[in-house]
């Protein structure tokens, strides 16, 4: 009988060894510390038992130099609040005093994390009371990359200054004057945008009044170009590129034989303003002709700057060449040419400019049609 026993007892000491042995060992996870390596894996102490309460944990995370590191949460269950006061997790880019990239506490994801050096810091705090599982989170090194975002359509209330409805886009991940990159409204899509790092911010404001059909717009990622520090080699042949007309009066300019060439067609793709208008004030300062037009439609606005009060849209455009195209106060013309700086038009005589009539708005609205 007790030789039966020591067998049956033998074999099952046998069959635990052997289950043990199949069963990889599950990782521990502890409070914080100093992580390296192109890839890993983080997780909350005791995770995925119920985190402690009161502690405040720490990880430092390091990826070899010239790379990023991307930090991808699998799973999150820390006490919910609005405001992630209680228990958190704060994620920064670098070690000592680097920008925070966000907090987060509850049950929801966010979606990649990616710092701006090879450094990260998490940070989890909990309090006495609600506890949860904690989180699991996957690192890994990556290449830089700055992002471009491309709208695809974009029509948001007009305004010179854009003070009323607008999108604004920054560098890095919140909103800081001295890193917004630009301001936008009208019904123009920007030029596309790039970040001067893996970041960009965006923030679409809009007030109680006009509205508009907003605005759609995609982002991707592409490897950051970092300047060359090779000399190029030198070439003997002269640039194919067209020597570019200042946009400003000089002598010689106006001097060029005044004949119009071309179509609104033609001239369609290489003017960055395209609008129909009458002329409310002529002005002649030098040898240049400032006027005001009154708006009648806009096909194409660049970056010319359009005041609107009410339903009436204005702008200034200066003529360089007084007499070159010639325009009449009390007329309407289509208008095709640059804006400077300032969002002013600028016509030179190379330009497009002809008289509008209403016959011919059907042809006209068939431009905003037109790709370039």
């Amino acid at each position: 009988m007790w030789k039966i026993c020591g067998v049956l007892i033998a074999w099952a000491l046998l069959l635990i060894l052997h289950v043990r042995a199949q069963t990889p060992n599950r990782q521990t996870f502890t409070c914080g510390g100093n992580i390296t390596g192109e890839s890993g894996v983080i997780g909350s102490q005791g995770y995925p038992g119920v985190y402690p309460p009161n502690t405040k944990c720490v990880w430092r995370i390091t990826v070899p130099e010239g790379k990023v590191v991307v930090l991808t949460f699998r799973f999150l269950d820390l006490e919910s609040d609005n405001l992630c006061r209680y228990d958190y997790v704060d994620v920064y880019s670098g070690h000592a005093n680097g920008q925070r990239l966000g907090r987060f506490c509850g049950t929801f994801r966010p979606g990649a994390l990616v710092s701006t050096s090879n450094k990260m810091l998490l940070q989890m705090v909990s309090d006495a009371n609600t506890a949860g599982s904690g989180f699991l989170a996957m690192y890994s090194a990556a290449n830089p990359n700055e992002r471009e975002v491309k709208f695809e359509k974009f029509d948001v209330e007009r305004d010179n200054y854009c003070r009323y409805d607008y999108v604004a886009i920054f560098n890095g991940g919140e909103i800081n004057d001295a890193k917004r990159i630009g301001k936008y409204c009208g019904d123009s899509p920007p030029a596309p945008v790039f970040s001067e790092g893996n970041q960009l911010f965006i923030q679409f404001l809009s007030d109680l009044s006009l509205t508009a059909d907003g605005f759609i717009g995609h982002y991707k990622f592409r490897p950051k170009k970092f300047p060359s520090t090779t000399v190029p080699p030198t070439t003997t042949a002269p640039p194919t590129t067209t020597r570019p007309i200042p946009l400003k009066y000089s002598a010689a300019l106006c001097q060029q034989k005044c004949k119009r060439k071309g179509t609104p067609e033609s001239h369609y793709c290489s003017s960055n303003f395209v609008i129909t208008g009458t002329v409310i004030t002529a002005v002649t300062r030098g040898g240049s002709m400032y006027a005001t037009i009154s708006i009648i439609n806009v096909y194409k606005e660049g970056s010319l700057a359009i005041q609107q009060a009410g339903k009436t849209m204005s702008t200034k455009i200066v003529i360089l060449c007084k007499r070159c195209p010639y325009v009449k106060r009390g007329l309407n013309y289509i208008f095709m040419g640059q804006a400077d700086e300032e969002g002013r038009g600028m016509i030179a005589p190379h330009h497009f400019i002809m008289a509008f009539k209403a016959k011919n708005q059907r042809n006209f609205n068939m431009l905003k049609n037109k790709r370039c």
